[in-house]
């Protein structure tokens, strides 16, 4: 099937044998356009610059080698910069060469001084590398606004360094059941309340409290189950006990650490206390499988791994592959959201959804980050309360620089 066609179509997209330049080339020969390797109705026949690779003076004159969008590096080609009405790639191209001349100066390496009439070769080529990285990143973020099912927007950042999309992450927003393993998703029984926050509702079936305050913020203490009303129940969707099956409400970013630890999640906007931020999802294994994966995640140096140990350890929830935003949310002995158990329209308890909450308020640029080990901070705390990860056998040393921090994560 053509690019173009499959594209149309919606279908899944899989590794080609081919190169992209390849894939452009035949796309153009046969007239055909693809968003996904660069080529709209706008370039087909025109020269759109993508970025630019390379910088030279020649007789006082500057000089740009040019990367022009869906077509391929063969034709790239030195354009004097009077002909480039491209701003803001002008200032990427600077920005990024100051970097990389920043990040030598503090690696202390030896390297000859551009005579600003030529690039030297390595920064070129980190040029490009940033501008390929940063062309990836915007359309894995694409990607992932297009799969999510939540109102809050999804962002991905990296200034750090040129670590670009995973290769073998897939976004859901639901458990996916492992082979073998069934999910009840339907309710049995629903309330027939006219008002749930005032009325004996679907917690008061359970022998529970009602989880929320007229805010939408978690009155309970960690450990108590939360069960909202679910599709059984003829309250409408504004319910105030309808707050989880909503999804995330706030623009998150992934954004690459500059301590180390790789991957994380900040909120783009503030985050009021007690409030729901986003669930844990990922593969749903048992609980053997997991101790099977568990040792070469721990060679690895990676924890995915979350037991639904709620009322039993049958199961466990594997985000290593399979998850949502909630996959690059890094641990802290000082976190500012906690655990709790979500009951909706799944009522076995051996598989609770699980959710985030905040702790405290968390201002607009905040990492995200949760105990692995379930402990929480602050009002919200319960060291009697175990809801760890899967058990580890290396200890993996935590990197989160709290004043607190325990040395290691497990």
């Amino acid at each position: 099937m053509a690019a173009a066609e499959a594209e149309a179509r919606g279908a899944w997209c899989v590794p080609c044998l081919v190169s992209l330049d390849t894939l452009q080339e035949l796309c153009r020969k046969e007239k055909l356009t693809c968003k996904s390797i660069g080529i709209t109705k706008r370039n087909l026949n025109n020269y759109e610059v993508e970025y630019l690779c390379d910088y030279k003076v020649v007789k006082d004159m500057k000089y740009y080698l040019v990367k022009w969008k869906g077509w391929p590096d063969s034709t790239n080609t030195w354009e004097p910069l009077q002909n480039l009405k491209c701003p803001l790639l002008l200032q990427q191209f600077s920005n990024d060469r100051h970097n990389y001349l920043s990040q030598v100066k503090k690696g202390k390496a030896i390297i000859p001084k551009d005579n600003n009439k030529a690039l030297k070769p390595a920064v070129a080529e980190y040029i490009v590398k940033k501008a390929k990285q940063r062309i990836a990143l915007q359309r894995w973020q694409d990607e992932l606004n297009r799969r999510k099912n939540h109102k809050g927007m999804i962002f991905v950042e990296n200034t750090v360094d040129l670590e670009g999309p995973p290769s073998d992450f897939y976004y859901i927003n639901e458990y996916k059941p492992a082979p073998g393993i069934s999910l009840v998703n339907e309710a049995t029984f629903g309330c027939s309340c006219t008002d749930c926050y005032f009325e004996k509702c679907c917690p008061a079936e359970a022998g529970v409290l009602l989880a929320y305050n007229k805010n939408q913020q978690i009155r309970i203490p960690p450990g108590t189950p939360i069960y909202e009303c679910n599709s059984r129940c003829r309250c409408g969707p504004d319910c105030p006990n309808r707050i989880v099956q909503k999804g995330t409400q706030y623009s998150l970013c992934i954004f690459r650490t500059s301590n180390g630890c790789g991957w994380g999640v900040k909120t783009l906007m503030k985050i009021k206390k007690m409030s729901f931020v986003m669930e844990y999802v990922g593969e749903v294994i048992t609980s053997e499988e997991a101790e099977r994966r568990g040792q070469l995640y721990d060679n690895k140096g990676i924890t995915y791994l979350f037991d639904l140990d709620y009322e039993s350890d049958e199961f466990t929830v594997d985000a290593a592959r399979y998850g949502n935003v909630s996959h690059f949310v890094n641990h802290s002995c000082d976190p500012n959201l906690q655990v709790f158990n979500v009951f909706i329209d799944n009522l076995d308890t051996r598989l609770p959804r699980i959710a985030l909450f905040s702790t405290r308020t968390i201002n607009a640029g905040e990492e995200l980050t949760f105990d692995y080990q379930m402990k929480g901070s602050g009002d919200v705390s319960s060291d009697s309360i175990d809801h760890s990860p899967a058990k580890k056998r290396i200890r993996t040393v935590c990197k989160c620089g709290a004043v607190t921090c325990r040395g290691y994560l497990n």
